[in-house]
Parts: structure tokens; sequence; C-alpha cells
């Protein structure tokens, strides 16, 4: 009797194994092909938070008094009713984010404001490499335990702002009346 052991491999066993590998291989590449082609992704949404807080940030460090900035009466009204002109949601006729003359000067200002052709700087002058960048202002009324809504003395302000792959990114944030003879 002779006890030979076969060695080696049969034609069926490896043309499985390639089978087996190719489809394993073709799995990890169809993963590595979509992480790729998404990888930029993040700089696109990172680049759209940093406009959504760098016009959140401008926004809320304006005014938010009772009487327009430019009214008489806005260093010492302690209500609407005490000021000539009072402050109305969106921008008084004339004003503009841009103007050198008669720029916004109220958080309630910001309310309808759009950059929808690019994202621009204060002087109006394009940001190289934002063209493809959207942005939207609200500013409407907030609730807080007591500072009720009817006082309007809390404003929640929420900016919108969409990049080259139209995903929105929404930022919100608060602004209090404070200080609301705060007038620079």
């Amino acid at each position: 009797m002779c006890n030979k052991r076969q060695r080696g491999l049969t034609l069926i066993e490896l043309v499985m194994f390639i089978v087996i590998v190719g489809v394993a291989l073709a799995g990890v590449l169809l993963v590595m092909n979509r992480v790729t082609a998404h990888s930029a992704d993040p700089l696109i949404r990172k680049q759209s938070l940093a406009i959504a807080e760098s016009l959140l940030e401008e926004i809320e460090l304006m005014p938010f008094t009772y009487c327009d900035p430019d009214d008489p009466a806005a260093a010492s009204a302690t209500s609407a009713a005490g000021c000539t002109t009072a402050e109305a949601v969106g921008p008084e006729t004339g004003e503009t984010r841009y103007s050198t003359t008669t720029p916004f000067d109220n958080v309630n200002d910001y309310h309808g404001f759009a950059m929808s052709g690019g994202i621009v700087d204060i002087t109006n002058t394009p940001v190289i490499g934002l063209e493809s960048y959207q942005a939207s202002v609200t500013v409407a009324p907030a609730n807080f335990a007591d500072i009720t809504q009817a006082r309007g003395d809390a404003l929640r302000i929420t900016i919108t702002v969409t990049g080259p792959d139209n995903i929105p990114v929404v930022l919100e944030g608060y602004r209090t009346r404070y200080s609301p003879n705060a007038v620079p």
C-alpha cells in the first residue's frame, strides 16, 4: 500500500479562490472609491460653516436698541414708545450692508439679507473662491422664560449658507436686549 499525500490545489479550488478574492477586492475598492469621492465634502461643509459663523458674529455684534440708532432718543428711550423712529424688522430705507453713509446699524436690519451671487465682504468685494456659495439671514422674535416675545427683548438669528454641493448649513444664534440704550 502506497500512502502518498496529495499536494497542491485543484483547478476548481483555484478558481473559487480567485472569485472570492475578486469579490472581496471589488468591495474594498468600492468603499475606497466612495470615500475618495466624498472627501471634498468636509471642506465645503467647513467653508459653509465658517461663512455662517462670520456672518452670525457680525450680526450679533450690532446694537439691539428700541430706537433706530440714528434716532435722537436712542440713548434714552426705555421702550419703543419713547422713539421718534422705532426700530423695525428689516433695514430702513436706503440702508444696506455695504453702504459707507447708511450701513446696517441694528440687528433687525439684517432680516431678509441675502448673498446669492457668491460671498462678498463688508466692502461689497467678492471673496475669491466663494463664488458658488450663497447665504441668507432671518431675524425673528424669540421667547425665553422671562424675556417675552411680546416685549421683543430677544431675537433668533438664522443664517443659511449653501455651498456648491447644494447642501444647506444652518446656524442659529440669539441676541438679547441686555443694553437697550447702548448706541455706538
